[in-house]
């Protein structure tokens, strides 16, 4: 890896994936013995809380009343359920 002029790096792919890391992961780089680590942040949110902090108070219970599961996620995504 390589370090940019800004002092970042770029967690290779395979890593990410083992690691379970994500665009947007609260992590923090520590020294232990003398060696820099990655960490995910203690207080950080995890992924899913993130998620549902983001969409939570987005339609009151008027707008959803009656909807189908599929019409909600598209209220909510703008997904468009299958037929």
């Amino acid at each position: 890896m390589i370090l940019n002029s800004k002092g970042q790096v770029t967690i290779p792919s395979a890593l990410r994936t083992k690691f379970n890391l994500h665009e947007g992961d609260d992590v923090e780089v520590i020294e232990v013995d003398g060696t820099l680590r990655i960490v995910r942040s203690d207080n950080a949110p995890t992924r899913g809380r993130r998620l549902v902090d983001r969409i939570r108070g987005t339609a009151d219970s008027k707008e959803v009343e009656g909807m189908s599961t599929d019409e909600i996620m598209e209220l909510l995504r703008g997904d468009r359920p299958e037929r």
